[in-house]
């Protein structure tokens, strides 16, 4: 019988050839957590009595409240900076990037890997063929004594992107249109697999924003095989050892599902789910008071070079705020030296520190009552943004672009 990739997988890091449904105990690649749930696995640790396993394994990031906005906060931060001295583990400060976006770019992940993360969407990296996924606190503490956690084996549900991808479509489009379809609770604990000729034309970056949307079916980890971009990528971070994982011919999936983006318009997830997806049309002119770029789903180099095309030139509607966050400081750097960040501040973006502040709500650009904020973020629940009587729609990095210019909800192609 045929394996799929996360079969395949967790059979290697158990070793023992695995089937959807049974129960493992694998042996972990790496693992991560941020100043969210760091300080919680730290006190989980604390209470096991344990030793870290390997700390060149470990990564700690402080991203969601960078640099801290209250004392409170500085003192979780403490917390984790003491304790990666104490185990040398490595951890990435404030300014240094958003977490997702820094584990691919500092070479951690690889094909074949299996990456934990203390957060919900570490599938991300399942864009260069790691099976990755967000895990609780407790869970992240015991993986970090041990190097090992049990895992139910997960079915897994291909789709496949047919089609060649329309003028004036991203990445951050096909993945709305795969959440719109599969639901947010569609592939509860289930593995997506990606792929089909809309994908292998996608960058990198694009992939990392389709594998980051998985979380929100509920995905256990969303996967990509690897290719000729994919193993260009990881050489370029450092990786040397480079082992592609590919399904068996025969490989049983739950379901397949064939989405066909040829016709696809830009599409915008509507308050206050994001699977509330619609085309362009049924929501353009809505009046926006505050645009957001940034985020481990658009905050690269590439959606920056997207919105300071449209942007060149023009000014942000004075009725709207745009706040603009590079994911990690290579890219704020890449940004600076290819004249993008100078673009936007000149049509009147505000450019805040690498990190999570704007998306998560915890402090840069809190919006007021009734607000509608236009976001490349990936989630827009009731309080997503740290106000939860205001409304985020979420979109493109081109459309959140064009719809600063007018102020209102608009179709980015009249701007390419």
């Amino acid at each position: 019988m045929g394996q799929t990739i996360v079969e395949k997988i967790l059979s290697s890091h158990s070793k023992n050839k695995v089937k959807q449904g049974e129960i493992v105990l694998a042996e972990i690649d790496f693992l991560m957590a941020q100043d969210g749930t760091a300080p919680l696995v730290i006190k989980a640790f604390d209470e096991l009595k344990g030793k870290v396993f390997n700390p060149e394994k470990v990564v700690f990031v402080i991203d969601h409240n960078s640099p801290s906005p209250n004392y409170g906060v500085s003192g979780l931060h403490k917390l984790m900076r003491e304790f990666s001295v104490k185990y040398k583990i490595k951890i990435f400060d404030i300014g240094e990037g958003v977490c997702h976006i820094l584990l691919p770019e500092k070479g951690f992940v690889k094909c074949g890997d299996l990456i934990l993360g203390a957060d919900s969407h570490t599938p991300t990296y399942g864009a260069l063929n790691a099976m990755s996924c967000g895990v609780g606190s407790t869970d992240l503490a015991i993986a970090l004594s041990t190097g090992k956690l049990w895992f139910k084996v997960p079915q897994t549900i291909k789709v496949i992107f047919k089609g060649k991808i329309p003028f004036g479509i991203s990445g951050k489009d096909i993945a709305l249109y795969m959440v719109k379809n599969l639901t947010s609770n569609g592939a509860l604990y289930k593995s997506v697999e990606i792929k089909g000729e809309a994908v292998s034309s996608l960058s990198i970056d694009e992939r990392f924003t389709l594998c980051n949307l998985t979380a929100e079916v509920g995905a256990k980890c969303g996967i990509m095989e690897a290719d000729e971009k994919t193993i260009s990528f990881l050489k370029n971070s450092g990786i040397k050892s480079i082992d592609p994982v590919s399904p068996d011919p025969d490989a049983i999936y739950e379901k397949q599902v064939i989405l066909d983006i040829s016709n696809l318009s830009p599409q915008v997830s509507k308050p206050h789910s994001v699977d509330n997806v619609c085309d362009i049309k049924e929501v353009e002119g809505i009046p926006i008071q505050q645009a957001f770029i940034g985020t481990c789903t658009n905050g690269r180099t590439t959606d920056f070079e997207i919105a300071a095309k449209i942007l060149k030139g023009k000014k942000v509607s004075p009725s709207t705020r745009l706040i603009c966050t590079p994911g990690s400081r290579k890219i704020y750097l890449e940004c600076l030296k290819k004249g993008y960040i100078e673009t936007l501040v000149s049509a009147g973006a505000c450019i805040t520190n690498p990190g999570c502040g704007p998306c998560v709500g915890t402090h840069q650009g809190i919006p007021s009552d009734n607000e509608n904020i236009i976001s490349t973020a990936n989630r827009n629940f009731k309080g997503r943004m740290g106000n939860p009587n205001s409304f985020i729609y979420l979109a493109s990095p081109a459309t959140v672009a064009a719809s600063c210019i007018e102020g209102k909800i608009t179709d980015p192609r009249k701007y390419l």
